[in-house]
């Protein structure tokens, strides 16, 4: 089989190597599409340290859609089309055929469009985050909410909180294409960054009192910072974006301990129990209340893995999926 694989810090290839076989309680899949995460960003170009070269082939995909051709398990069976959504590091997204476990694969309806529902496993993880910072599905009505970051991700938040009915949004991003995409999702207002201040943008907003609930989608330091700025006296704040390195990380604590506001961070939605917010994400898309097709737009065949990998990290869309079956 064709696999994409990182040779080294920011290096890509396209190889040929042997097919994968299930084991027992796994599913082979032939993968139609796989999209790039942010962490996968982390890894392929050496932010964080932590990987060995080169990468298995086809890591570190962890979004993906395909049909189950081969099946070691009683809940899966060849032919059925699935959303792919193992844990991030154990993904092999990035090649013609991935093994994936029984609990980390979907069964999706035949009519389902692929395209979109390859963005339920993004949304799917941004689901269930939003549980957590913003639990019980608590009235929002006349309330205020900020999102760091207008990739994929913060662009999800920025639907969910106008879906838990917080009045206004506001939100911050490098690119102002990616704003321009948040304007027309619902943003009360955008901030382009670093020459607009997000933590200005959420006082006035707020006349001073800070914003009922800020989610960094970004992961950076500055960022964490900047929510703690902005967030009200017992605000909540929710951690999304993978930190920027390994290990400790500076964190203004005295100003979140005077302010009294609530933390929650979201990471491996993947080992919640049914996969629900997964499922939740699908259901999302197929009904229309979450828009994903201003985020589908960048396409790049497996063979251009490395430029696909490129354009993710200069942020030129909110998304980019490499198709890994030709159309």
């Amino acid at each position: 089989m064709r696999a994409g694989q990182v040779s080294g810090p920011g290096k890509f290839d396209v190889v040929e190597v042997a097919d994968p076989a299930p084991t027992e309680g796994q599913i082979l899949v032939r993968m139609r599409s796989a999209s790039i995460c942010g962490s996968d960003l982390h890894r392929v170009f050496a932010e964080d340290g932590l990987d060995a070269y080169p990468l298995p082939p086809g890591r570190p995909g962890h979004e993906g859609v395909g049909v189950v051709v081969d099946s070691r398990s009683a809940k899966h069976c060849p032919g059925q089309m699935v959303l792919t959504v193992p844990v991030a590091g154990a993904g092999a997204a990035y090649a013609e055929l991935q093994v994936v476990g029984e609990d980390f694969a979907i069964t999706l309806p035949a009519e389902t469009d692929l395209d979109r529902a390859l963005m339920a496993q993004q949304l799917g993880t941004v689901v269930f985050g939003w549980h957590r910072y913003w639990p019980d599905g608590r009235p929002a009505t006349g309330l205020r909410a900020g999102v760091i970051g207008a990739g994929s991700a913060g662009l999800f938040a920025l639907q969910l909180a106008r879906l838990a009915g917080f009045e206004e949004v506001v939100i911050s991003d490098l690119e102002q294409s990616r704003l321009a995409v948040a304007e027309k999702l619902g943003a009360a207002r955008t901030v382009l960054a670093p020459g607009e201040s997000f933590v200005e943008a959420a006082k006035e907003l707020t006349d001073g009192a800070g914003l009922d609930l800020v989610v960094d989608a970004t992961g950076f330091d500055a960022c964490r910072a900047d929510c703690v700025e902005a967030v009200r006296y017992h605000g909540r704040i929710g951690f999304f974006g993978l930190p920027e390195q390994p290990g400790l990380a500076p964190f203004p604590v005295s100003g979140a301990f005077r302010k009294g506001c609530t933390i929650e961070m979201a990471g491996v939605a993947q080992l919640e129990p049914g996969l629900k917010a997964f499922r939740e994400a699908l259901d999302l898309i197929a009904t229309g209340k979450v828009d994903v097709d201003s985020m589908i737009e960048q396409r790049y065949p497996l063979e251009r893995f490395g430029e696909a990998m490129a354009a993710a990290r200069a942020h030129v869309a909110p998304k980019v999926n490499v198709d890994i079956t030709p159309r």
